[in-house]
């Protein structure tokens, strides 16, 4: 449990710049929906929001060269950033050849479920073979820029982030079929009409 709540802690700087992000796009966002005459309702800036500030948490936990190290620089520890030294040992290609702890497995699939929950939520049109090329084009951006930070590329966390992100969007499809009113509000309306958009 310490553990987890180290790493919701060292997220913390991210949430804070995920939802400035959000707010800052919010403007031009809405004056786009309105252009293609579309409104978002409270219900999904909300979401919205949340997903922003989960994307920016993820990014201080994943594009760093460690966990917790944009906390210890706001509090004045600073440390290279990029590092390119001894990639060939950084680098593991073979599934299953290194398989970590199980805490680390369920976390890499249990930290990407929002990804694709959120995405299979928000955004109309999301179908499976979606949220397959998001699964693997995020986890594999994240794992390509990792080998930059002087951190490892393991394909293991590729497979299992991907696991994360396509569960998620399963999980916001049975939301969606489960709980369809409240769904209905996470989607843009029409201006013209009080029905929601697929």
């Amino acid at each position: 449990m310490a553990r987890i709540a180290r790493y919701v802690f060292d997220m913390l700087p991210g949430f804070g710049a995920g939802l400035l992000a959000y707010l800052l796009l919010l403007p031009p966002r809405r004056k786009r929906l309105a252009a293609r005459g579309l409104s978002s309702g409270a219900a999904r800036e909300a979401a919205m929001a949340l997903f922003w500030a989960y994307c920016g948490g993820m990014a201080v936990l994943t594009l760093v060269p460690q966990p917790g190290y944009v906390t210890a620089a706001l509090m004045g520890h600073t440390a290279p950033y990029f590092d390119v030294s001894q990639l060939s040992r950084r680098v593991s290609l073979i599934p299953f050849s290194q398989l970590d702890s199980l805490f680390n497995i369920l976390g890499n699939i249990v930290m990407f479920l929002p990804f694709g929950c959120f995405a299979a939520l928000l955004w109309r049109g999301f179908r499976w073979n979606r949220a397959v090329l998001l699964s693997f084009a995020v986890t594999a951006f994240i794992e390509c820029w990792q080998l930059f930070v002087g951190r490892y590329f393991d394909v293991d966390d590729i497979i299992f982030n991907a696991l994360g992100v396509f569960g998620g969007w399963l999980l916001g499809i049975a939301a969606k079929r489960l709980f369809s009113r409240p769904a209905e509000q996470l989607r843009t309306a029409r201006l013209d009409s009080s029905h929601s958009e697929v």
